[in-house]
């Protein structure tokens, strides 16, 4: 049988043990920071994507040349849209993106050849690579109703939009926002004309 060693332990073992243990404590207080403020941050970016900034996939064709399906994108919410911007809006449970055209009050006119015209001005289109009147079933010239935007594809010919009474105008309640910036396929990021 060995003995027990008795001995008190040296003045250098305990400060050595006492600096294991100092160590040993401060990194856990590291680690404990880091988990936290990684989750603070993982918490505050979801809350800013979902109230602020939504991000959402492109799926379909109707906005074509400008959006792609598949493109991924950041939405920028907002009370005020023009002519021009490109929105999110849901509709029948779905989000569906179509350019404004025109907003409440405002006097839209289309003719056989797809030219678009608002109170009587020419609407200069720069980002169609063909002009179409499309399935419209509306009776024209039609005024924009009180709280709604009219919206139309990019893709005119094959775009079910406010052109149609099955979508007809978007109301401002239903908008999701303006998007802002394509990021995704790498190789397209930058901001949505």
């Amino acid at each position: 049988m060995s003995a027990i060693d008795t001995s008190t332990p040296t003045v250098d073992a305990l400060e050595a043990e006492l600096g294991r243990e100092k160590h040993r404590s401060n990194i856990l207080a590291a680690l404990r920071s880091t988990v936290f403020s990684l989750i603070v941050v993982a918490a505050v970016a979801v809350i800013i994507a979902m109230l602020v900034l939504p991000i959402m996939q492109i799926t379909g064709t109707s906005m074509t040349d400008t959006l792609q399906d598949q493109d991924i994108v950041v939405t920028l919410r907002g009370s005020s849209y023009e002519t021009g911007d490109v929105i999110a809006f849901y509709f029948n449970n779905n989000i569906l993106v179509k350019r404004v055209i025109a907003t409440t009050g405002q006097w839209v006119d289309i003719t056989e050849d797809g030219t678009v015209y608002v109170d009587n001005v020419r609407l200069d289109e720069p980002y169609l690579n063909e002009k179409a009147l499309g399935d419209c079933n509306i009776t024209l010239p039609y005024q924009v109703p009180d709280g709604k935007i009219f919206v139309m594809g990019d893709h005119r010919s094959t775009s079910l939009d406010s052109r149609n009474t099955a979508l007809g105008c978007v109301s401002e309640d239903m908008v999701v926002g303006r998007l802002l910036l394509r990021v995704w396929p790498l190789n397209a990021i930058g901001t949505v004309q």
